[in-house]
């Protein structure tokens, strides 16, 4: 049930039965019906105020509709760190746009996670994070939205905040590596390799304070870090040469430095097709053009058709109310 000033860190007692796995959902007005056969797995935190409140047989806890999917997940492993399941996947509330599986599919893939990997879905690519000054915006008309939208900046550069947060060290990457969108599942062992206070230091100066707000550029910036958090060795590139011989790493994902780049100019974020996992071909492709279909803009002239690339589109719901 809503307060009227719900906390910004609460227990959550909707909590997964299941010790040994949960969906951690930061949702914002999303249709969560696609969670409704696993919804005793689920911790949902909504942040959309009583009218967008989840239906049963899903239960929630309220958040305050600040810091975007970084700051819902930030929250669950600080409050719930010494409670987490086996493994936990994290999910915003609407993940077609970026997940060709099932929801069975995924838990399948999430269970077999060895510790200290983090698993990503298809049907994106990992992509390439190296803007260290900032996100240039204006560049990339496909992330307009984003730069249209009130903003909260921080007044520190993501390379400031990856050296005193992230990684605390005087290195500058060359890039890390991302997956679009935040979704991924982690085993607690590898969470755990930071400890509580390492992640509530990142939620205090990330999302909270003057930070606290319905589109942080922080929040940006966190989507592109946890990987690099999670699993340093695998999703930093530190040189120029250290750069991965192999185009896919052991987990099928795009290899260190290997990463999808948007080109820039793009009026659509095109983000590459996964590939070199079974993934059922036909059913890809099904996507692709149904994603493509639902857009009314236009392939960037710079980018060429590819039966391996797909459009990223965002819901109305996400464009005014990020969770």
């Amino acid at each position: 049930m809503y307060s009227s000033d719900p906390p910004l860190n609460v227990v959550n007692p909707n909590r997964s039965t299941n010790p040994d796995f949960e969906i951690v959902v930061s949702h914002y007005n999303e249709d969560l019906s696609w969670l409704n056969s696993h919804s005793s797995e689920c911790c949902v935190y909504s942040k959309g105020g009583p009218k967008n409140a989840p239906n049963p047989p899903l239960t929630f806890t309220p958040l305050p509709n600040i810091g975007r999917e970084g700051h819902t997940f930030l929250n669950h492993v600080v409050d719930q760190y010494d409670k987490l399941a086996g493994v936990t996947l994290f999910v915003q509330g609407r993940i077609d746009d970026h997940v060709d599986l099932t929801l069975d599919e995924m838990k399948k893939r999430a269970m077999d996670v060895p510790v200290g990997q983090v698993r990503t879905y298809p049907f994106r690519e990992l992509e390439v994070f190296d803007h260290w000054d900032g996100i240039p915006w204006e560049q990339f008309p496909c992330w307009k939205r984003w730069s249209s939208m009130d903003t909260q900046t921080m007044g520190a550069s993501p390379l400031e905040l990856f050296q005193q947060y992230i990684i605390e060290a005087d290195r500058t990457p060359v890039a890390v590596g991302f997956a679009p969108g935040a979704i991924f599942a982690v085993k607690k062992e590898t969470v755990h390799q930071h400890s509580r206070a390492y992640y509530k230091r990142l939620l205090e100066r990330m999302f909270l304070g003057k930070m606290a707000h319905v589109n942080p550029e922080t929040g940006h910036y966190m989507e592109r870090f946890w990987l690099a958090m999670l699993n340093p060795d695998e999703y930093i590139q530190w040189t120029h040469a250290d750069l991965a011989e192999n185009e896919r790493n052991k987990d099928g994902q795009l290899a260190k430095g290997r990463w999808y780049r948007t080109p820039i100019g793009s009026v659509v974020d095109l983000g590459a097709m996964r590939r070199g996992e079974s993934v059922d071909s036909e059913r890809s492709r099904s996507l692709s053009t149904s994603l493509t279909r639902s857009t009314s803009l236009t392939r960037s002239p710079n980018t060429p058709a590819s039966p391996d690339t797909a459009v990223s589109v965002m819901s109305d719901e996400e464009d005014q109310g990020k969770q």
